[in-house]
């Protein structure tokens, strides 16, 4: 991870003469999924009325998604809170991978873009299911008559939408690709103060720098820094969801 010589994800898997290449990234976004979805389906399963430790927190987690949802967007759009759930668990652990050795997932910036595709989609979605095609066409064109807005609020209006997704990968990325940028500096100077004292200072041969030395800002960028930022994509995607849904009626889901 702390290489300056690999700053990109790593190629593991090449099909077809180079022509299909499986990421680092990919390898351990699919690795994570499948441990998420694992450990869901078996805290989920044999529930009781009598609530064991496992369901107690499996039953807290759950609780503090649909909370957090129904605060921000509001009760009649709490049928979104799996999927606001399931990106703020899936980055927060992709985030964090740092801690193990691994490259963060969101250091990628095709992950981080293709999950502000996906936010883009369910948001566009979700906006033409509300309004109606007629309707978020209409919408673009406000405050002014169609025939105004059409020339003047509807180019702006589309330029706002495909900055959206934009924004939300790049914050993300630039963000924790920053912080993997950093310690990378850091561990190399590091190391290369270590190699000079330990030809005069034989107990440099030990990485001791390395060892202590980066632990603060370790805590700081694999620790806090993905719980930040995994909170920020997720409340801005909630943010931009609700913006673009009309409430037709208190308790209405959509």
């Amino acid at each position: 991870m702390h290489d300056l010589n690999n700053i990109g994800p790593r190629i593991i898997l090449s099909f077809n003469e180079g022509k299909v290449i499986v990421t680092e990234s990919v390898l351990m976004g699919m690795i994570l999924a499948a441990l998420i979805a694992a450990v869901c389906l078996w805290m989920a399963s044999g529930l009781k009325k009598q609530p064991s430790k496992k369901q107690v927190v499996a039953e807290f987690i759950v609780e503090s998604i649909y909370s957090m949802t129904k605060k921000t967007m509001g009760a009649h759009n709490i049928n979104f809170a799996p999927y606001i759930g399931t990106i703020f668990i899936f980055i927060i652990l992709g985030n964090m991978l740092g801690l193990y050795g691994f490259r963060p997932l969101t250091a990628d910036v095709n992950t981080t873009f293709a999950l502000a595709t996906l936010t883009f989609v369910l948001i566009q979605y979700n906006s033409i299911k509300s309004m109606g095609l007629k309707g978020k066409l209409m919408h673009m064109c406000e405050p002014f008559p169609w025939y105004i807005g059409m020339f003047t609020m509807f180019p702006l209006k589309v330029i706002d939408m495909i900055s959206q997704p934009i924004s939300l990968g790049f914050r993300l990325f630039g963000n924790i690709f920053g912080g993997v940028m950093v310690m990378a500096l850091l561990f190399t100077a590091l190391g290369g103060a270590c190699h000079m004292l330990a030809e005069t200072i034989p107990v440099f041969h030990i990485p001791l720098l390395e060892a202590v030395i980066p632990l603060p800002a370790n805590i700081f960028f694999d620790v806090f820094e993905p719980i930040v930022q995994a909170y920020i994509f997720t409340m801005l995607t909630m943010v931009f969801i609700s913006m673009e849904i009309i409430k037709h009626g208190e308790g209405e889901h959509h």
